[in-house]
């Protein structure tokens, strides 16, 4: 079935310039990237983006990091696209992770793992949302 996903390419990943070479493998694999913006998160986008992870100890070391640089956020379309982009991304932890994965070759650790991917059709829409607002459209 056709899905959109949130992709964002995160502080690091821009920072080591990686942003081209990660787009490209969403589209070397058949996936579109249908909105496309580099910025920079605020403090209260980033509380908003990662609401679930609150009460977590690496809460505040995850909102300075995703905030401390820009970053490009995109929107990724494509049969079974939530799926997919997260079997390219891999696992959180880029010791674990498949290997060839973008996180098993480029993340540093569970925070500074290059790229965030919604995990799920609900997740993806509630995200999309958030970070294009108006700019988005179903």
């Amino acid at each position: 079935m056709e899905e959109r996903t949130l992709v964002i390419i995160k502080p690091d990943g821009v920072e080591r310039n990686l942003t081209g070479h990660l787009l490209k493998e969403f589209e070397r694999n058949n996936l579109r990237i249908s909105r496309l913006k580099m910025m920079q998160a605020d403090m209260e986008l980033a509380r908003k983006h990662y609401a679930e992870l609150a009460d977590k100890p690496f809460f505040n070391k995850l909102l300075d990091y995703i905030t401390r640089g820009p970053l490009v956020v995109c929107v990724i379309d494509g049969e079974d696209a939530v799926n997919r982009v997260r079997e390219l991304v891999g696992d959180t932890d880029p010791k674990i992770a498949r290997p060839n994965t973008i996180r098993t070759l480029y993340g540093k650790d569970k925070t500074e793992n290059t790229v965030h991917a919604s995990d799920s059709v609900e997740s993806a829409e509630r995200e999309m949302l958030l970070w294009f607002g108006e700019l988005y459209d179903k």
